[in-house]
């Protein structure tokens, strides 16, 4: 089965995907994620290097990606609430905002070097060569046949 045009994301209180929906320009995604810088190599200090983000991402009604709000505050995470406070001023900005299920196309923008998006990509072994997933980054959420908005990490 083909990756379709606009890629359905379920919405689960509670879990990864708890702070999507829609408002009144269209959808949305907003996460607190972490990244790390595209020349680090995974070793003992990794935690020195992650970077955590507060992303909002706004597509229009059919899904086309619109723009995304990607804030840091730096290596390291900070102790005080700074991350889930700039997340609920995002969603404060949004007119109408309704949390609930989406469907979004695959889009991808570069912050710090860092990816972030619904990317296509080829993850089963087949000899098609053709995407048969959807990887949102740097969030590691993967979206895949049947299309019902339900992720693995």
């Amino acid at each position: 089965m083909p990756i379709p045009e606009v890629i359905p994301i379920r919405y689960e209180p509670g879990y990864r995907t708890e702070n999507i929906g829609r408002y009144a320009d269209g959808q949305f995604f907003a996460s607190i994620t972490a990244g790390y810088p595209p020349d680090y190599t995974m070793g003992p200090d990794w935690h020195e290097h992650r970077r955590w983000y507060v992303v909002l991402h706004r597509f229009k009604p059919d899904g086309a990606h619109l723009d995304s709000d990607i804030w840091t505050p730096g290596p390291g995470v900070p102790a005080d609430g700074a991350l889930d406070q700039r997340l609920e001023d995002l969603l404060d900005t949004l007119p109408g905002l309704e949390f609930g299920d989406i469907a979004i196309q695959p889009f991808e923008v570069t912050v710090d070097g860092i990816r972030f998006g619904l990317v296509t990509e080829k993850h089963a072994e087949s000899d098609d060569g053709e995407p048969d997933w959807a990887e949102l980054y740097p969030d590691g959420l993967g979206f895949h046949e049947p299309w019902d908005g339900l992720y693995d990490t």
